[in-house]
């Protein structure tokens, strides 16, 4: 099984699986599906998936148990599906492992946007094993970049902003781009939330905020990681 288009949807609501399983489809992915906590770690342990849909309110156990016993067995990023919204629920997930989290009701072309991106971070993983830049690591896969030693926590926006620098090696990276990148093909977003999420990662990874070592606006265009 392919783990760059295959995705495995954790979800015992009948309907909601299915509507799930078909827009997927539509969309050109390979689906599996599973219906309880036990039937998607025995589907991970056979199949590699690019990506795994993961509702928490499962019938045997609860989905945080599935994130703690899948991340021994599975490096596919998970993605929270819940009718549980609270903000210590998400955190719980997100600290276990989980790489986003999305409440229901949600937004379908919302969900597929948090897909495209979940997809990448296997790839990305083994380009920020190596140095991003000069005295710069970025682990994606935990969120964390590491500055001359000094290890900081990044947001998943701020993961991705590195993430789409590092793998333009060097290049820069449009506005329109990173929208698109980060937020979705017509998404609610422009230059003002890409500016502010630059100056968020900027507190996090540069030593010195009004001279950048590491993350370059180039004036117009977009933005840079520097590699000297």
């Amino acid at each position: 099984m392919s783990s760059a288009a295959s995705i495995l949807i954790v979800e015992d609501e009948e309907q909601l699986q299915r509507m799930l399983r078909s827009t997927l489809t539509q969309a050109g992915y390979l689906v599996v599906t599973a219906r309880s906590g036990l039937e998607a770690l025995e589907q991970m342990v056979r199949n590699e998936f690019g990506v795994v849909l993961l509702d928490l309110g499962l019938p045997d156990m609860d989905g945080k148990e599935v994130i703690a016993r899948a991340r021994t067995i599975s490096r596919a990023p998970m993605l929270v599906v819940s009718a549980r919204g609270s903000e210590r629920e998400k955190i719980a997930a997100l600290d276990l492992g989980a790489s986003d989290y999305v409440a229901k009701p949600f937004d379908m072309g919302e969900l597929l946007a948090r897909i495209r991106v979940a997809l990448r971070i296997p790839q990305a993983v083994s380009v920020a094993a190596k140095p991003a830049a000069k005295g710069l690591h970025v682990d994606v896969a935990v969120r964390r970049a590491t500055v001359d030693g000094a290890s900081v926590r990044l947001s998943r926006k701020e993961t991705e902003l590195l993430q789409l620098l590092i793998e333009a090696d060097g290049a820069v990276v449009s506005h329109e781009a990173i929208i698109e990148g980060i937020w979705g093909r017509g998404a609610d977003a422009d230059y003002m939330n890409v500016r502010v999420l630059a100056w968020q990662v900027r507190r996090k990874i540069e030593p010195d905020g009004a001279a950048p070592r590491f993350l370059i606006a180039e004036a117009g265009l977009g933005y840079r990681l520097s590699l000297d």
